[in-house]
Protein backbone atom coordinates (compact mmCIF):
# COMPACT_ATOMS: atom_id res chain seq x y z
CA UNK A 1 0.00 0.00 0.00
CA UNK A 2 1.19 3.51 -1.20
CA UNK A 3 1.92 5.53 2.22
CA UNK A 4 0.18 9.02 1.83
CA UNK A 5 1.62 11.87 3.67
CA UNK A 6 -1.28 14.89 3.08
CA UNK A 7 0.60 17.88 2.79
CA UNK A 8 -2.39 20.22 4.47
CA UNK A 9 -4.12 18.39 7.65
CA UNK A 10 -7.35 17.05 6.23
CA UNK A 11 -10.82 18.01 8.21
CA UNK A 12 -12.37 14.70 8.18
CA UNK A 13 -16.21 14.20 8.47
CA UNK A 14 -16.97 11.71 10.64
CA UNK A 15 -13.53 12.00 13.04
CA UNK A 16 -12.38 14.87 15.04
CA UNK A 17 -9.29 15.78 16.61
CA UNK A 18 -7.31 14.22 13.61
CA UNK A 19 -3.53 15.12 13.47
CA UNK A 20 -0.44 13.45 12.34
CA UNK A 21 2.57 14.58 15.10
CA UNK A 22 5.23 14.53 12.56
CA UNK A 23 7.58 17.51 12.81
CA UNK A 24 8.14 18.24 16.80
CA UNK A 25 11.37 18.94 17.59
CA UNK A 26 13.33 16.64 19.76
CA UNK A 27 15.94 18.00 22.25
CA UNK A 28 18.89 16.95 20.42
CA UNK A 29 17.81 18.49 17.28
CA UNK A 30 16.03 15.70 15.60
CA UNK A 31 12.04 15.65 14.59
CA UNK A 32 9.57 13.00 14.54
CA UNK A 33 9.29 11.94 11.22
CA UNK A 34 5.80 12.88 9.69
CA UNK A 35 3.80 9.66 8.94
CA UNK A 36 4.37 7.21 11.36
CA UNK A 37 2.40 8.62 14.26
CA UNK A 38 -1.25 9.73 14.02
CA UNK A 39 -3.92 10.85 17.23
CA UNK A 40 -7.45 11.13 16.62
CA UNK A 41 -10.86 10.99 18.79
CA UNK A 42 -12.71 7.62 17.88
CA UNK A 43 -13.24 6.45 14.58
CA UNK A 44 -16.82 4.92 15.48
CA UNK A 45 -18.66 7.31 13.08
CA UNK A 46 -15.51 7.98 10.08
CA UNK A 47 -17.44 8.13 6.53
CA UNK A 48 -16.74 6.17 3.79
CA UNK A 49 -14.20 8.82 2.44
CA UNK A 50 -12.41 9.00 6.28
CA UNK A 51 -11.94 5.08 6.26
CA UNK A 52 -10.57 5.57 2.37
CA UNK A 53 -7.73 8.77 4.15
CA UNK A 54 -7.19 6.36 7.02
CA UNK A 55 -6.71 3.37 5.16
CA UNK A 56 -4.52 5.21 2.28
CA UNK A 57 -2.37 6.13 5.63
CA UNK A 58 -0.57 2.86 5.49
CA UNK A 59 -1.35 2.36 9.13
CA UNK A 60 -0.13 -0.98 11.17
CA UNK A 61 -1.89 -0.03 14.78
CA UNK A 62 -4.72 1.87 15.92
CA UNK A 63 -4.62 2.14 19.57
CA UNK A 64 -8.03 2.22 20.71
CA UNK A 65 -8.06 4.09 24.62
CA UNK A 66 -11.46 3.72 24.81
CA UNK A 67 -13.56 1.24 27.98
CA UNK A 68 -16.55 -0.77 27.20
CA UNK A 69 -18.78 2.00 28.05
CA UNK A 70 -17.48 4.51 25.42
CA UNK A 71 -17.65 1.94 22.83
CA UNK A 72 -21.25 1.17 23.94
CA UNK A 73 -22.12 5.16 24.09
CA UNK A 74 -20.00 6.04 20.25
CA UNK A 75 -20.31 2.32 18.35
CA UNK A 76 -16.59 0.28 18.05
CA UNK A 77 -14.21 1.75 14.98
CA UNK A 78 -14.94 1.43 11.69
CA UNK A 79 -12.65 -1.82 10.14
CA UNK A 80 -9.25 -0.58 8.22
CA UNK A 81 -8.16 -3.45 6.33
CA UNK A 82 -4.97 -4.59 7.04
CA UNK A 83 -4.89 -2.15 10.22
CA UNK A 84 -4.57 -4.39 13.54
CA UNK A 85 -7.21 -2.42 15.82
CA UNK A 86 -5.60 -3.14 19.90
CA UNK A 87 -8.13 -2.38 22.44
CA UNK A 88 -6.43 -0.77 25.71
CA UNK A 89 -9.13 0.88 28.10
CA UNK A 90 -7.62 3.83 29.92
CA UNK A 91 -9.91 3.82 32.45
CA UNK A 92 -12.14 1.25 34.09
CA UNK A 93 -15.22 0.67 32.77
CA UNK A 94 -17.48 1.50 35.78
CA UNK A 95 -15.28 4.62 37.28
CA UNK A 96 -17.56 7.92 37.13
CA UNK A 97 -19.88 5.74 35.23
CA UNK A 98 -22.40 7.79 37.64
CA UNK A 99 -20.64 11.01 37.06
CA UNK A 100 -21.01 10.93 33.44
CA UNK A 101 -24.49 10.09 33.46
CA UNK A 102 -25.31 13.33 35.31
CA UNK A 103 -23.00 14.87 32.92
CA UNK A 104 -24.92 13.85 30.03
CA UNK A 105 -29.03 13.99 32.23
CA UNK A 106 -28.31 16.28 34.90
CA UNK A 107 -30.24 18.92 35.59
CA UNK A 108 -28.30 22.22 36.44
CA UNK A 109 -28.62 22.44 40.27
CA UNK A 110 -27.13 19.11 39.96
CA UNK A 111 -24.28 19.69 37.50
CA UNK A 112 -23.27 22.47 39.49
CA UNK A 113 -23.08 20.15 42.48
CA UNK A 114 -20.61 17.80 41.00
CA UNK A 115 -18.52 20.64 38.66
CA UNK A 116 -18.56 23.54 40.05
CA UNK A 117 -16.15 25.48 42.63
CA UNK A 118 -13.37 23.66 40.68
CA UNK A 119 -14.57 20.21 40.91
CA UNK A 120 -14.74 19.55 37.45
CA UNK A 121 -10.96 20.35 36.94
CA UNK A 122 -9.59 19.09 40.04
CA UNK A 123 -11.13 15.55 38.55
CA UNK A 124 -9.53 16.06 35.53
CA UNK A 125 -5.93 16.79 37.34
CA UNK A 126 -6.84 13.67 39.35
CA UNK A 127 -7.97 11.63 36.30
CA UNK A 128 -4.31 12.70 34.81
CA UNK A 129 -2.35 11.65 37.89
CA UNK A 130 -4.08 8.08 38.28
CA UNK A 131 -3.89 7.04 34.55
CA UNK A 132 0.11 7.99 34.85
CA UNK A 133 0.81 5.75 37.96
CA UNK A 134 -1.91 3.05 37.49
CA UNK A 135 -1.41 2.52 34.07
CA UNK A 136 1.92 1.64 33.08
CA UNK A 137 1.45 -1.23 32.10
CA UNK A 138 -0.51 -0.21 28.93
CA UNK A 139 1.46 2.53 28.18
CA UNK A 140 4.76 0.09 28.31
CA UNK A 141 3.15 -2.36 26.01
CA UNK A 142 2.31 0.58 23.82
CA UNK A 143 6.05 1.71 23.57
CA UNK A 144 7.53 -1.83 23.26
CA UNK A 145 4.83 -2.42 20.39
CA UNK A 146 5.81 0.99 18.41
CA UNK A 147 9.56 0.24 19.22
CA UNK A 148 9.15 -3.73 17.44
CA UNK A 149 6.77 -2.94 14.30
CA UNK A 150 3.41 -1.18 15.18
CA UNK A 151 4.35 1.78 12.93
CA UNK A 152 2.55 3.43 11.27
CA UNK A 153 0.28 3.71 14.39
CA UNK A 154 -2.82 5.91 15.37
CA UNK A 155 -4.14 6.62 19.11
CA UNK A 156 -7.40 7.43 19.93
CA UNK A 157 -9.92 7.42 22.52
CA UNK A 158 -13.18 9.17 22.26
CA UNK A 159 -12.34 12.67 22.07
CA UNK A 160 -8.80 12.40 21.54
CA UNK A 161 -7.35 14.39 23.96
CA UNK A 162 -6.80 13.30 27.52
CA UNK A 163 -6.54 9.62 27.54
CA UNK A 164 -4.73 9.39 23.75
CA UNK A 165 -3.50 12.72 24.77
CA UNK A 166 -1.31 11.12 27.67
CA UNK A 167 -0.21 8.24 25.99
CA UNK A 168 0.78 10.46 22.94
CA UNK A 169 2.48 12.65 25.20
CA UNK A 170 5.02 9.51 26.86
CA UNK A 171 5.41 8.52 23.82
CA UNK A 172 6.95 11.86 22.90
CA UNK A 173 8.97 11.81 26.08
CA UNK A 174 10.24 8.84 25.47
CA UNK A 175 11.50 10.06 22.14
CA UNK A 176 13.09 12.86 24.03
CA UNK A 177 10.84 15.75 22.20
CA UNK A 178 11.23 19.30 23.80
CA UNK A 179 8.72 19.39 26.40
CA UNK A 180 7.44 22.64 25.74
CA UNK A 181 6.60 20.84 21.95
CA UNK A 182 4.58 17.89 23.40
CA UNK A 183 2.42 21.19 25.28
CA UNK A 184 1.94 22.51 23.06
CA UNK A 185 0.23 19.89 20.58
CA UNK A 186 -1.94 18.63 23.56
CA UNK A 187 -3.28 21.89 23.31
CA UNK A 188 -4.46 21.80 19.60
CA UNK A 189 -7.16 19.69 20.62
CA UNK A 190 -8.96 23.21 21.49
CA UNK A 191 -8.98 24.21 18.09
CA UNK A 192 -12.71 24.65 17.81
CA UNK A 193 -13.14 22.12 14.54
CA UNK A 194 -11.27 19.33 17.02
CA UNK A 195 -13.57 19.89 20.03
CA UNK A 196 -15.05 17.06 21.44
CA UNK A 197 -19.22 17.45 20.69
CA UNK A 198 -20.64 17.74 23.77
CA UNK A 199 -23.99 15.33 23.73
CA UNK A 200 -26.60 16.27 26.48
CA UNK A 201 -29.90 14.26 26.56
CA UNK A 202 -31.45 16.70 28.70
CA UNK A 203 -34.57 17.85 27.37
CA UNK A 204 -34.91 21.64 29.60
CA UNK A 205 -34.31 24.64 28.06
CA UNK A 206 -31.23 24.69 29.97
CA UNK A 207 -29.65 21.48 28.61
CA UNK A 208 -27.11 23.57 26.70
CA UNK A 209 -27.38 26.76 28.46
CA UNK A 210 -23.93 29.42 28.93
CA UNK A 211 -23.88 27.96 32.82
CA UNK A 212 -24.33 24.62 31.63
CA UNK A 213 -21.34 25.07 29.37
CA UNK A 214 -19.44 26.60 31.56
CA UNK A 215 -19.47 24.00 34.11
CA UNK A 216 -19.00 21.34 31.68
CA UNK A 217 -15.56 22.84 29.98
CA UNK A 218 -12.86 21.58 32.17
CA UNK A 219 -14.04 17.96 31.29
CA UNK A 220 -13.80 18.88 27.48
CA UNK A 221 -10.59 21.57 27.79
CA UNK A 222 -7.31 20.65 27.11
CA UNK A 223 -5.87 22.94 29.93
CA UNK A 224 -2.03 22.78 30.55
CA UNK A 225 -2.67 22.77 34.01
CA UNK A 226 -3.77 18.86 33.47
CA UNK A 227 -0.62 17.68 31.32
CA UNK A 228 1.71 19.42 33.89
CA UNK A 229 0.16 17.27 36.73
CA UNK A 230 0.75 14.28 34.70
CA UNK A 231 4.38 15.48 34.07
CA UNK A 232 4.92 16.73 37.74
CA UNK A 233 3.14 13.00 38.81
CA UNK A 234 6.42 11.33 36.71
CA UNK A 235 8.73 13.15 38.53
CA UNK A 236 7.25 13.18 42.08
CA UNK A 237 6.82 9.16 41.56
CA UNK A 238 10.28 7.42 39.45
CA UNK A 239 12.09 10.73 40.20
CA UNK A 240 12.68 11.80 36.20
CA UNK A 241 11.74 10.84 33.16
CA UNK A 242 14.29 8.43 32.43
CA UNK A 243 13.44 6.43 35.68
CA UNK A 244 10.01 6.63 34.68
CA UNK A 245 10.96 5.27 31.47
CA UNK A 246 13.37 2.54 32.24
CA UNK A 247 11.73 1.36 35.97
CA UNK A 248 7.65 2.47 35.54
CA UNK A 249 7.72 1.33 31.88
CA UNK A 250 10.41 -1.21 31.50
CA UNK A 251 11.96 0.40 28.56
CA UNK A 252 15.91 -0.18 28.18
CA UNK A 253 18.28 1.85 26.55
CA UNK A 254 18.24 -0.05 23.37
CA UNK A 255 14.57 -0.66 23.01
CA UNK A 256 14.58 2.95 23.32
CA UNK A 257 16.96 4.04 21.15
CA UNK A 258 14.56 1.48 18.52
CA UNK A 259 12.04 3.51 19.22
CA UNK A 260 13.76 6.57 18.27
CA UNK A 261 14.50 5.19 14.96
CA UNK A 262 11.58 4.21 13.91
CA UNK A 263 10.08 7.85 14.76
CA UNK A 264 12.54 10.42 14.22
CA UNK A 265 14.27 11.88 10.79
Amino acid sequence: MTQQIPSTEPELAGVRNFRDVGGLPTVDGRRVRHGVLFRSGHLAHATDEDAAFLSGLGLHTVFDFRNAADQKLEGPDVELPGVRNVNLPLSDPADGSEFWKMVRDGEIDQLRGILGDGKAAGRMIASYRSIIKDRTAEHARVLHSLAEDSVPALMHCAAGKDRAGLSIAVTLLALGVEREAILADYLESNAKHRRYRVRRSATSAEAYSPEVMELLSPLFDARAEYLTAAFETIEETWGSVDAYLEQGLGLSPGTRELLRDRLLD
